[in-house]
């Protein structure tokens, strides 16, 4: 495989809205070994995905490798969000949607309403990490209450002084993931607990934009998926949350607790067992996709996790 750490950088530098590529079969690469069957000819036509711009890392890379196992399939993947994702997909136009949550009820209901079935993948482990600028000197670790403090809106200017009297009497400037992320719906459980976010917040879906606002004031906080912060680390510091850092070992083993969670993908059972090229990339996704967790800076399943994907993916074509 590829040295996708690179891929990463330029991916997050970029501010990459849509990834596209034509993948295609010539040679067998990387850890897809197990696909030789589905390659062995090659493919023609088109999958579509959208969704959390979490996963699009790892879906970044999977792309770009596929390019060089079938070269016909043009492979479109836009990162609108995981709720913006899951509307695409209610309205039929994606094979897949990633997401950094759970699918919600009500998008279950979406979806059995227009027909459509699909199966849940999982893809990955991420932290969900809280940041400030490398030249904020005075936040090393916060507890679950202090964020609360600091995220939930009641109508008072929030002051890093607050939460530590020995902090700055100045104004925190809050960043934030948009409303249509999965990254906020799942801080907006675990933290806000679905009270109201700070009004002050600047709210984007583009992590990018949250990375290079923090970096200029050390005065910001914000968050969002693991791989942001390791892509970053130059120039943003990690705040530790009840005493533990997130890392590969805290996320997996669930010690970074309440900010481990699983990503996924969402496949169209219909596409993906009509249209071949919509089940070889899903497959050449999940035999792929802990490597790239790995090189893009999240935390891969268990082998057994993926093998149970790939069973559940060919069980769709029986």
């Amino acid at each position: 495989m590829k040295n996708w750490k690179f891929v990463m950088a330029s991916t997050i530098l970029g501010s990459s809205v849509l990834l596209g590529a034509c993948g295609g079969n010539t040679a067998q690469q990387g850890s897809s070994e197990g696909s030789s069957e589905s390659e062995a000819a090659q493919l023609e036509g088109e999958v579509s995905g959208d969704g959390s711009s979490t996963v699009a890392p790892i879906m970044e890379g999977i792309v770009e490798e596929y390019a060089g196992v079938q070269p016909n399939v043009q492979v479109t993947v836009g990162v609108s969000g995981t709720g913006g994702g899951f509307e695409k997909f209610i309205q039929g136009e994606t094979d897949f949607s990633n997401a950094s949550r759970p699918i919600k009820e009500e998008e279950v209901k979406s979806l059995e309403d227009a027909g459509i079935d699909y199966t849940e993948f999982l893809l990955a482990y991420d932290g969900l990490s809280i940041v400030v600028s490398k030249e904020n000197d005075w936040v090393e670790d916060l507890t679950v209450e202090d964020l609360k403090k600091l995220w939930v809106e009641d109508g008072t200017t929030k002051k890093w002084s607050d939460i530590n009297p020995e902090w700055p009497d100045e104004e925190v400037v809050f960043y934030a993931p948009g409303t249509d992320s999965g990254t906020f719906d799942y801080f907006n459980e675990v933290i806000l607990e679905e009270e109201d976010i700070v009004s002050a917040a600047t709210l984007s879906e583009d992590d990018n934009v949250l990375v290079q606002g923090i970096q200029a004031d050390p005065n910001a906080i914000g968050f969002f998926g693991y791989a942001y912060y390791q892509a970053n680390q130059d120039t943003l510091k990690v705040v530790k949350i009840n005493g533990v850092e997130p890392t590969n070992e805290t996320i997996e083993s669930g010690e970074y607790s309440p900010l481990s969670r699983p990503l996924f993908t969402y496949a169209n059972n219909t596409s993906a067992a009509e249209e071949e090229q919509v089940y070889d990339f899903l497959q050449y996704t999940l035999e792929n996709a802990g490597e790239m967790a790995e090189a893009v800076g999240y935390v891969a399943l268990p082998q057994e996790e993926y093998d149970k994907g790939l069973s559940d993916l060919e069980a769709l074509k029986q």
